[in-house]
C-alpha cells in the first residue's frame, strides 16, 4: 500500500527518537537516572534565576536526582542558548527563556536557529509592562500622554534600556497602535533609565511592573497604565492600557523551559506534568506574586503556539519600524 507523506514523516520521527529514549535503558518511567541541567542565560539573581532554582529544588526533591542551575550570561541570552542547543537532546537539559527569545532573531545574527533548535516544554509565567511617568510631570494618565503625543509629534521622550531592548520595543509597539510618535533615549540598563525618571531627566518609560514598584513606592515615578488584559493584583489601582483607548495592547516579560530538539516526547510530557505541578503549589504562587509575574502552565503545544504568536508580533514590529540593536 503506498504511504502517506504525513506518515512517512512520522515513522521517521519514531525512528530518530526512539534510539534516544531507550539509550542506556532509559524508559518513560525510569527517567530521569542522572543529574539535570537547566542553564539560565543570565546572572545570578532577578527572576530567570529564581525561576531556574525553583524547579531544579522541586525537581531534586521528587526524583532524587541533582539538578543543577548553571548561569550562562552573555551576548544576549546567546551563549547560554547555545549552550543547550548544542546539548545532546536526551532530556538532561533545560533552558530558562523569555522576551528575547522572540525578539532576538529578528536583531542578530545568532549561531543557532532559535525554531529549529528547541522543542518548548512550558510557560512557567509572565510579568506585565507599566507605562511610567515622572511623579511631577503633567501626566496623570494614558489618555492625556496620548493627546499630548498626537497634539505635538516627536516632542516627548520616553527612556529605554537600549535599542531592541523589551521595553524599547513595547513602547514601539505602543506608539503604532496609538498612532503617535516619541523619541527614544537608550540607557544602558533599566536601573538608570528608571533613576533618570524619578529624577525627570526623561518622561515617560515602560518597564516591567517588578522593576518599577521601588520607584513608584518612592513617590517619584508615577504607574499610568499596565499592558496587561486585567489589572495586577500587585497594584489594582493601576487601569489596563485597553481602558485608555488602546485595545490590545498587551506585552509580558514572559518566562518558560524549552529543551534541545529531539527531546523524546515522553520525557518533554513528564517535564511538563512536573512542572506543571509546581506552578500550581501555594508557595510559588506567593513567590511570583512577589516578583509581579503571574504563573501560566499548559502543555508544549499551547507553549509552542505562543512562541510562534510572539515570534511574529516582534518581528513584524523590528522590521516595519526598522530598529536594530545597535
Amino acid at each position: 500500500m503506498p504511504i502517506s507523506r504525513r506518515d512517512a514523516t512520522a515513522a521517521l520521527l519514531s525512528s530518530t527518537l526512539a534510539p534516544a529514549l531507550w539509550a542506556q535503558g532509559e524508559t518513560a518511567s525510569s527517567y530521569p537516572s542522572k543529574a539535570m541541567r537547566i542553564v539560565v542565560p543570565y546572572p545570578p539573581g532577578g527572576f530567570n534565576d529564581t525561576l531556574g532554582r525553583i524547579v531544579g529544588t522541586h525537581f531534586s526533591n521528587v526524583w532524587k536526582q541533582p539538578a543543577v542551575v548553571d548561569n550562562k550570561p552573555g551576548a544576549g541570552t546567546a551563549i547560554g542558548s547555545l549552550a543547550v542547543a548544542r546539548a545532546p537532546n536526551d532530556g538532561y537539559t533545560l533552558l530558562v527563556i523569555q522576551f528575547p527569545f522572540a525578539a532576538n532573531p529578528w536583531l542578530y545574527k545568532l549561531p543557532y536557529d532559535s525554531d529549529k533548535a528547541f522543542d518548548p516544554v512550558i510557560l512557567a509565567g509572565r510579568s506585565p509592562m507599566v507605562l511610567l511617568a515622572n511623579a511631577d510631570s503633567p501626566y496623570r494618565n494614558a489618555t492625556e500622554v496620548l493627546a499630548a503625543a498626537k497634539a505635538k509629534p516627536g516632542t516627548i521622550h520616553y527612556g529605554t534600556s537600549g535599542p531592541g531592548s523589551s521595553n524599547h520595543l513595547a513602547m514601539v509597539l505602543f506608539e503604532n497602535l496609538a498612532g503617535i510618535r516619541m523619541n527614544q533615549i537608550p540607557y544602558k540598563g533599566s536601573t538608570p533609565m528608571l533613576t533618570d525618571l524619578a529624577g525627570g531627566q526623561v518622561s515617560l518609560a515602560m518597564d516591567l511592573l517588578p522593576h518599577a514598584l521601588p520607584f513608584i513606592q518612592s513617590g517619584k515615578v508615577r504607574p499610568l497604565a499596565i499592558a496587561s488584559a486585567q489589572r495586577s493584583p500587585l497594584m489594582p489601582e493601576i487601569p489596563t492600557a485597553t481602558e485608555a483607548g488602546i485595545k490590545g495592547y498587551e506585552v509580558s516579560s514572559w518566562h518558560g523551559f524549552v529543551v534541545p530538539r529531539g527531546t523524546p516526547r515522553p520525557m518533554v510530557e513528564k517535564l511538563n506534568r512536573e512542572m506543571n505541578t509546581i506552578l500550581a503549589s501555594k508557595e510559588v504562587k506567593k513567590i511570583f506574586a512577589q516578583q509581579g509575574c503571574v504563573p501560566d502552565g499548559g502543555t508544549p503545544e499551547q507553549f509552542h503556539s505562543f512562541i510562534e504568536s510572539q515570534m511574529a508580533l516582534w518581528k513584524r514590529v523590528i522590521q516595519q519600524n526598522n530598529i536594530t540593536a545597535a
